[in-house]
């Protein structure tokens, strides 16, 4: 009986060249599934004449009035997206899921958060009474 000659492995590179190029051309396929527009902004006008100290209640939003400038604090919780409260005798943000809080300017005061609040740009035009806030 004659020995069996050693299998030989015909074709390795050329099925490494075909994976490789099939990898290339499928690729950019991925890159186009993973893309995402970028949001535009969205301006919101809010009539309100705010003195220093008040404040004003959104379903997206805060905004603050401290006599310098206005500020607007998300009332999205950064843990997990949770519409979050804002208990005005004690001055903070507190998230209903996972007791979360936050100050007035969104900074976080206990976990399970590590995120501040987003903050979003408030403008008043000079002598209006009006607000201006971007999303």
């Amino acid at each position: 009986m004659r020995p069996h000659p050693p299998i030989q492995r015909k074709g390795t590179a050329r099925r490494l060249f075909l994976f490789f190029t099939s990898l290339t051309l499928v690729y950019p396929l991925f890159s186009f599934l993973r893309y995402k527009t970028p949001r535009q902004p969205r301006i919101i006008k809010l009539h309100l004449d705010l003195k220093p100290g008040e404040f004003h209640i959104e379903p997206t939003f805060v905004l603050f009035e401290d006599g310098h400038a206005p500020w607007a604090v998300s009332r999205k919780c950064t843990h997990l997206g949770c519409t979050i409260q804002f208990h005005a005798q004690e001055r903070f943000f507190e998230c209903p899921c996972h007791q979360s809080r936050f100050s007035e300017k969104g900074l976080v005061l206990k976990g399970p958060a590590q995120k501040n609040l987003p903050l979003f740009k408030v403008e008043k035009p000079d002598g209006q009474n009006f607000y201006l806030v971007t999303l």
